[in-house]
């Protein structure tokens, strides 16, 4: 195994954020969106280093109007030019047999800062079923760009699949979309049979979608989708999942339910971080969902010498 520089990071980087995104852009900033824990808007930050996030000011982007509930993992992208935030909401925050109803959506600022201008809705990105969907992200390989995002098939028990589709722009599909992953291994189905919160990293002639399975408790853990760069991404052959959880928790460094990550590379470009939310207890008081101590941690990833990525174990918190 290679292992990255000696890059460490005072743990958390910012608490009560769940669902991290991070997007480095070309101006140098790192941007952040995650849940926040009254689940109500959508905010966003930036710094020139993963730490300086923890004291950076955050600006609302969006609030949610009085017909959504429940506004879920909030990524930040920059397509073509403009600025898009894919976010997740439902209608109420009631649920029906289990699920929540929520759907995705897409945000768009023509801003050359994000924190500045104005985000106007471009509206729900439309698939296959009207059924409970999220935490859609999105990527561009080989002039073509991706959707990757979990849903509800409604003949397939369970609450969410992992789906791949081509785009049309940002807040559109084009063609079919495709079954990438179901829960199946016992470490995928505890509480509730989840795929959900898929990242994609692109390294060493390989795609590789992280995504998290099982309820949001100390059970939370990630798994890996492995890909060939020159496959049809759209062919469900195409993808290799891991047999074994490639994260989870690890009691002897306090972490539980670490999961819900996106990839980063640390400010010389030479270094991949994982950034993931993880509690630091087991135990928690009624659904752990509305628990609000999911922290946003990071740490480096390091590679293997047969080119697949080695995330380790999620290391102790540094701050107390």
């Amino acid at each position: 195994m290679t292992n990255a520089t000696s890059i460490t990071f005072n743990n958390p980087i910012l608490e009560q954020r769940a669902d991290p995104w991070v997007y480095r852009h070309t101006d140098g900033y790192y941007y952040f969106s995650a849940s926040v824990p009254e689940f109500d808007l959508i905010e966003i930050r930036r710094a020139q280093t993963l730490e300086e996030l923890r004291e950076a000011t955050p600006v609302v982007a969006w609030r949610k109007p009085a017909n959504r509930a429940n506004i879920w993992a909030p990524e930040i992208h920059y397509i073509d030019g403009k600025w898009y935030i894919h976010y997740a909401a439902a209608r109420t925050a009631e649920t029906n047999d289990g699920l929540f109803d929520h759907r995705m959506y897409v945000l768009e600022n023509e801003s050359a800062n994000p924190l500045e201008g104005t985000w106007v809705e471009k509206g729900q990105i439309r698939t296959k079923w009207e059924t409970f969907a999220l935490d859609a992200t999105t990527f561009e390989h080989k002039g073509i760009r991706y959707l990757v995002w979990a849903q509800k098939d409604p003949d397939i028990v369970g609450n969410s699949n992992l789906y791949i589709a081509e785009m049309e722009n940002p807040w559109t599909l084009r063609g079919e979309q495709v079954m990438i992953s179901t829960p199946e291994y016992d470490w995928e189905i505890i509480g509730f049979k989840v795929n959900e919160g898929p990242a994609v990293l692109h390294r060493n002639g390989r795609l590789f979608i992280s995504y998290s399975a099982s309820a949001t408790d100390y059970n939370y853990c990630m798994g890996l989708l492995t890909a060939d760069e020159n496959a049809d991404l759209l062919n469900p052959a195409s993808w290799t999942k891991s047999e074994k959880p490639v994260f989870q928790t690890n009691e002897e460094n306090g972490q539980y339910g670490p999961g819900h990550n996106s990839f980063t590379v640390s400010p010389d470009g030479e270094t991949d971080i994982i950034v993931y939310h993880a509690r630091n207890y087991k135990e928690i008081v009624g659904d752990p969902l509305y628990d609000p101590n999911r922290h946003a941690r990071a740490q480096v990833v390091n590679w293997k010498a047969d080119g697949t990525p080695e995330f380790g174990v999620p290391l102790p918190d540094s701050q107390r």
